[in-house]
């Protein structure tokens, strides 16, 4: 440890210590400190030249009592700000949910991260979320029963709570209500609530909700749930014994991915879940007898839910197992060869726009400032808007040469919003867990009331083959454009 003495202009600072085991950039921060000229900005006169910030001490050939020459400029002073600093958690609780950029946790109240993982992702919608809002407490119709009402008012109450509160909620009045409506959700053992499957939880709870936000007599939002997260199906059933077939139309609220060994992305798994084999009577035959159901997309939904079939019955050990296999599954998802061909020609314009909307903005940005939009132009948008199959109008008729509004078309490309894992190794057992992106495109782990940030080129990872959490739920919303 050597003392030396530093000039700087006026001023003479006397037994400065310099640690000469630290290289010279931290004896220029402590000279900081004392003058207040930032390290970068130091000249230091040593014998041979400038001190530099990685000269060896020995070689400087600085010595006990010298007296050291340096320049440079201070900063400037700041000046105290004319309003104290205000922190966090002295904003009003709305303003903190904002700042942090994601809504709050929800507490477990007992085996409830099937609840909150089903409501955290559902909560990101915001489709369901303004269907919700226009859902008043009086506004019940005849033919819809008290808890179901209740349920979807419950539901509309705590994503209002989750979007105002920064600190974790505590979902009691929605899980009274979910019981009341579905006991299964109530089932005990040894005088505990016990766990329960989310997929179950995620389906009777759409299915509540498409009862209750169906409006009959009004002319928008006819079936909001169906609007939102309807898929048409369109199938062909063939016996190929008897040579019989038929074909059926029918509205799901998910794919599923079955998953076998030859099964590794969800695409493939996608395929598998489109076809079944089913026994029924052949009039034909006079018998029962195996036929072959087809199925193709027929209509898109504005968020495309997936499920990956992990879990089956197990009669040795009477509950429900798991198929810990790995399936990868995108970010990016196109469905277009899973549609039927009435579809995929009402799909060809608006994905032909979407490329060359792409295309314009990876090689045409220095044209923008420029070139003013053109009538044929296209806009990308999100699914706000958007329609069964590739574009329901949105647009206004032209009247006196006044241009029509764009009208809102589907791509069948989908981008990956929220993904719902489990973790163990029964579905009535384990740790469920919500992973959403939220509006600024990151990403947070909802795991009750911790919310957790992720990056998202880990939210892929999520996809089995061992003990930890694996996607059970995919959820994605469509990419869409306007023309």
């Amino acid at each position: 440890m050597l003392t030396v003495s530093v000039k700087w202009q006026k001023e003479v600072f006397k037994a400065v210590e310099i640690d000469t085991s630290q290289p010279p950039y931290v004896f220029k921060c402590q000279l900081y400190d004392l003058t207040g000229v930032p390290p970068e900005r130091q000249k230091i006169m040593v014998k041979g030249g400038l001190l530099k910030d990685d000269a060896d001490w020995s070689t400087v050939g600085v010595k006990q009592g010298q007296k050291l020459m340096m320049m440079g400029t201070a900063d400037e002073v700041v000046k105290a700000p004319e309003k104290g600093p205000v922190f966090m958690e002295d904003l009003p609780e709305e303003e903190q949910v904002v700042s942090l950029g994601h809504s709050a946790g929800l507490f477990n109240l007992g085996n409830t991260c099937y609840m909150n993982s089903t409501v955290q992702c559902l909560h990101s919608v915001p489709e369901l979320k303004s269907a919700l809002v226009k859902y008043s407490h009086s506004g019940r119709s005849n033919d819809l029963d008290q808890t179901s009402h209740m349920l979807t008012v419950a539901t509309r109450d705590l994503f209002n709570e989750l979007d105002k509160s920064v600190k974790p909620v505590a979902p009691m009045q929605f899980w009274m209500v979910l019981r009341k409506k579905y006991p299964q959700f109530g089932q005990l053992h040894n005088g505990v609530f016990m766990q329960q499957d989310a997929e179950e939880c995620w389906t009777q709870l759409l299915y509540t909700l498409s009862q209750s936000l169906r409006s009959p007599g009004s002319s928008e939002n006819l079936d909001a749930i169906k609007d939102i997260f309807g898929i048409e199906l369109a199938s062909r059933i063939h016996c190929q014994e008897s040579g019989e077939e038929s074909s059926e139309r029918e509205s799901v609220y998910s794919l599923k991915c079955h998953i076998s060994q030859e099964v590794n992305h969800l695409h493939e798994g996608l395929k598998h879940g489109l076809k079944s084999e089913l026994e029924k009577a052949s009039p034909a035959l006079g018998r029962s007898a195996i036929y072959l159901k087809e199925s193709r997309i027929n209509g898109l939904p504005r968020y495309l839910t997936i499920q990956f079939v992990r879990f089956f019955w197990k009669r040795e050990s009477n509950q429900k197992a798991k198929i810990l296999r790995k399936v990868d599954y995108p970010l990016e998802l196109d469905v277009y060869d899973l549609c039927s061909d009435e579809l995929r020609k009402q799909l060809e314009v608006p994905r032909q726009n979407l490329r060359d909307e792409e295309g314009k903005k990876l090689g045409l940005k220095a044209d923008e400032k420029s070139s003013a939009p053109k009538d044929g132009d296209v806009k990308m948008t999100d699914a706000e808007g958007s329609s069964k199959a590739s574009g329901e109008s949105s647009a206004t008729t032209s009247q006196g040469g006044v241009p029509a509004e764009k009208e809102t078309h589907l791509t069948g490309i989908y981008d990956l919003v929220a993904v719902l894992t489990h973790k163990g190794r029964s579905a009535d057992s384990g740790h469920y867990v919500a992973w959403v992106k939220q509006e600024s495109g990151k990403w947070i782990e909802f795991d009750d009331d911790n919310p957790i940030p992720q990056r998202e080129e880990d939210i892929v990872k999520l996809s089995g083959g061992g003990d930890w959490h694996m996607a059970y739920i995919c959820m994605y919303k469509a990419r869409t454009v306007s023309i």
